[in-house]
């Protein structure tokens, strides 16, 4: 068994009286991918938080290397060799690579105290080639993927020396090909000793990258054990506590008439001749891999986005949607893939969030209507189970979970009749997945015609009633639920039939 770098013992944290923390337990050893497992609201970022020097336990012990220590600060955590890669991206776009992995440590020159360019130039490019990473010192991060932002954040992680290496969610926002990238990374990180903290909601991710797991559940520990003698349904029912008989309730709902046709929709360079059906009651599914276009032609369904040519038809009328104003009077309503940046107002709390599409409902002349954001507010954040301290509480403050929950409740207010929803359940835990996918069935149920756009392949047989599969800008395939499986999707979504 290999050495044991970082444990935690009986760990506690309040906040205000609240328990976030209460006594858990957790260790990491070198050489080990060890996953850090629960729900949104588990306690998982808490104890990341701690471990890293942002937040202090309000009891219990931390060992590095045998020893007794305490994190004051970030800084005194990734003295110790401690390094978080969080999910959402913490660079400096506007500046060099070189600079946001020296951001905070910068070389000086003995002799006179400057910055030594030279010397973090020469280190930053060692770094990069030791991730085989084909980026120059001086490239503005502005200018590079997001997997290539992650790999940066690995290449600053390895320029602190650091012995455990953080990283959440890591795979979110990567294409498949990107995924076995990121792997060959932590498996050579691993190989030299590092120690990785891998927090994840997608199980297949778990078992094939982890040796070790850890499972919180409400702030408590749960469990642990090793990957090879664990199953995923045994560790889905350590996570939510208790079994989970469907992932996908998909609720049988009558489909009615067609209420959405578009008609040979095309946008010059970015997709051509999209022609579908969408009934009342119907969950139409659109599947197809990063970049095959899906986001973008709901876009301009909505009014983001303009078209070069085709039709759009709702009840049989041609209508004409200049902007997303446009699309909301007559029904529409589209959830967007990214809630931080297009979904929701961080900075503001949940009742302001909630009712700002509906802002001419909750106002008299000039003036908003409290009383009336609150009641609609309070409908629509417990009919989704909004966990939170109240309804001021800021949208920031929120798990991811119940952050896409306030998105969902804001678009479900509008009241409307076609529900867009664009990767619903990305970078969410198990539990809060299935209260989204009976919300969507229920919807359905209640004849709202609902797209869902989704990477998951699981969750587009689970839950449409057909599937729409997208390649490189075109519809390759259709399937109703019976004909469609995980073959014919992925070989239609590879481009390698058409139909």
């Amino acid at each position: 068994m290999n050495n044991c770098i970082i444990e935690m013992k009986e760990i506690k944290k309040y906040f205000y009286g609240v328990k976030a923390l209460d006594g858990v337990d957790f260790k990491v050893r070198t050489g080990e991918v060890h996953a850090l497992i629960g729900e949104n609201g588990a306690g998982k970022s808490t104890l990341v938080k701690i471990l890293t020097g942002v937040y202090q336990p309000t009891a219990g012990t931390i060992i590095l290397n045998d020893k007794p220590v305490q994190f004051p600060s970030p800084q005194i955590s990734q003295k110790a060799g401690i390094s978080a890669i969080h999910q959402e991206a913490t660079m400096f776009p506007d500046l060099s690579v070189m600079e946001n992995i020296f951001m905070g440590h910068h070389i000086r020159n003995k002799s006179n105290g400057l910055l030594s360019w030279r010397e973090m130039k020469d280190k930053t490019q060692i770094l990069l080639d030791k991730l085989e990473l084909d980026i120059r010192p001086d490239t503005k991060v502005n200018n590079l993927s997001v997997a290539q932002r992650h790999m940066v954040e690995i290449a600053k992680a390895l320029s602190l020396d650091a012995k455990v290496v953080i990283m959440d969610e890591p795979t979110s926002a990567l294409t498949l090909k990107e995924v076995e990238y990121l792997y060959k990374i932590i498996r050579k990180l691993k190989s030299e000793g590092k120690a990785i903290i891998f927090i994840s909601h997608k199980f297949e991710e778990v078992f094939e990258i982890a040796d070790y797991f850890t499972v919180l559940r409400d702030g408590k520990y749960i469990g642990e054990g090793t990957i090879a003698d664990i199953t995923v349904d045994k560790i889905v029912q350590m996570v939510i506590g208790r079994s989970l008989e469907q992932m996908y309730p998909k609720l049988e709902a009558e489909q009615g008439n067609i209420i959405l046709k578009v008609e040979n929709l095309t946008k010059i360079g970015v997709f051509k001749n999209i022609s579908f059906d969408l009934h009342k009651g119907e969950i139409l599914g659109f599947f197809g891999l990063v970049g095959a276009g899906r986001s973008e032609v709901m876009q301009t369904i909505f009014g983001i986005d303009t078209k070069t040519s085709g039709e759009v038809f709702i009840d049989g009328e041609k209508v004409y949607i200049a902007n997303p104003s446009d699309a909301m009077n007559l029904g529409l309503a589209y959830l967007p893939e990214d809630r931080q940046i297009q979904g929701a107002i961080l900075a503001m709390n949940i009742r302001e969030n909630i009712t700002l599409p509906i802002i001419d409902r909750t106002s008299r002349h000039i003036f908003l209507d409290r009383n009336k954001e609150f009641e609609i507010t309070d409908e629509y954040g417990k009919y989704i189970e909004i966990k939170a301290s109240g309804w001021e509480q800021l949208v920031e403050d929120l798990s991811g979970g119940n952050q896409q929950k306030v998105v969902l409740a804001k678009w479900i207010a509008t009241k409307p009749r076609i529900l867009i929803m664009d990767e619903p359940t990305k970078g969410i835990d198990v539990a809060t997945k299935a209260t989204v996918h009976n919300f969507i069935s229920e919807l359905a149920k209640k004849g709202i015609a609902i797209i869902l756009i989704s990477s998951e392949l699981p969750e587009i047989l689970g839950m449409s009633n057909n599937v729409i599969v997208m390649h490189e800008g075109v519809i390759t395939a259709k399937f109703t639920r019976e004909e469609a499986n995980s073959k014919k999707i992925i070989r239609a979504a590879i481009g390698s039939i058409s139909k």
